[in-house]
């Protein structure tokens, strides 16, 4: 036992040296995620909270291992000393055993009748030393065998403490186990979702530049086809000074915008208004309808042609009140709105911004 307390020792030193690092990485980390906890936001925060989770989960149950692995150790190292006891208290049952089988021989006054059989008075203070020497080791090998006893009650429950302990290591490291793989599949749930968000918003960024494109594509054909000069004065002259087409508020503004997690260019050349539904939407100035009809991704749209060379475009209308070449006056009604409406101008078909033009 003595030449095995050296290893033993330094494992149960490194095991406590570890078992004290893991612990201070988990407070490290449960300060982590409590920031999270406080700055993340959205989708994409809860699968950070979740992330910082795991890592914390899993520092715990390295926790509950290592601490499990120490609880084992000793475990292990009591039981050795168990079997050392019980080998020292067979040893000494064997010698307590033989001292009985002795002082029996010698009858019930053994130690009397053992002084008794000294012989002469030369012999006296020899057999006096030797009855005192016997006694005394009698008695202090029933001292050592009582306290081997005593030792090994000690040791018993001190193993039935660390048994205990290493059971409820285990429970401990099964359950944070579990948790561990619910947060495992938590995960799994958030990064598909987040698959599908980002899946379904690149679309929904494709479908807008696609909305644009078309969207320029008819205006440059009208534009090619408008190339009659209308009479009167041009629009230009009454930059700043157009009243709205409909009464309402402006939820985007004009001007492409960086899509921030595709780092996509997504055009947007007009304004959108959010306004009472079935509000009269009228012309800005005075012009001649080139397209009054359904557009793909727009609903129904109307474009009007202005002296200067300018177009005004209404899109998003619940119904249409002109129609393809008619002539329109100041303010006269294009259409009915929906709840929201989409405007553009266009100098010489580029895009400028309306908010330029209206006061």
């Amino acid at each position: 036992m003595g030449l095995a307390a050296g290893p033993v020792g330094a494992q149960q030193s490194g095991r406590e040296a570890e078992l004290e690092a893991i612990r201070d990485q988990i407070m490290v980390l449960q300060g982590r995620l409590n920031r999270v906890r406080q700055e993340a936001t959205g989708l994409r925060g809860e699968l950070e909270q979740t992330e910082v989770a795991l890592e914390l989960q899993r520092t715990r149950l390295a926790e509950a291992r290592a601490a499990r692995r120490m609880a084992e150790d000793s475990l292990a190292e009591v039981e050795d000393e168990i079997v050392g006891l019980e080998q020292r208290l067979e040893e000494l049952r064997d010698h307590l055993r033989q001292r009985m089988i002795d002082l029996y021989r010698l009858g019930q006054e053994g130690y009397l009748r053992l002084f008794l059989s000294i012989q002469s008075e030369v012999d006296l203070l020899p057999g006096i030393r030797q009855v005192r020497y016997l006694v005394k080791r009698d008695g202090g090998l029933l001292a050592s065998y009582e306290d081997a006893h005593a030792q090994l009650s000690f040791k018993q429950t001190e193993l039935a403490s660390h048994h205990e302990e290493v059971q409820g290591w285990l429970e401990m490291e099964s359950t944070r186990a579990d948790q561990l793989e619910r947060l495992q599949r938590r995960q799994a749930r958030l990064l598909a979702q987040l698959e599908r968000e980002d899946r379904d918003l690149s679309l929904q960024t494709a479908d807008l530049v696609d909305k644009e494109r078309k969207l320029a594509n008819l205006l440059d054909f009208l534009y090619g086809r408008a190339d009659t000069p209308l009479s009167g004065k041009p629009v230009q002259s009454f930059q700043g000074v157009l009243d709205w087409p409909v009464k309402g508020k402006v939820v985007r503004g004009f001007g492409t915008r960086m899509d921030p997690r595709y780092k996509t260019q997504v055009p947007h050349n007009g304004i959108e208004l959010v306004t009472d539904p079935r509000t009269e939407v009228k012309a800005v100035f005075p012009g001649r309808v080139l397209f009054a009809a359904p557009f793909q991704g727009y609903g129904l749209t109307a474009v009007v042609h202005h002296p200067g060379r300018v177009f005004t475009l209404y899109a998003g209308l619940k119904d249409l009140r002109i129609s393809q070449d008619d002539m329109v006056s100041l303010g006269q009604v294009i259409g009915l709105s929906t709840d929201k409406l989409y405007f553009e101008i266009r100098e010489e078909n580029r895009p400028v911004d309306p908010i330029e033009w209206l006061r």
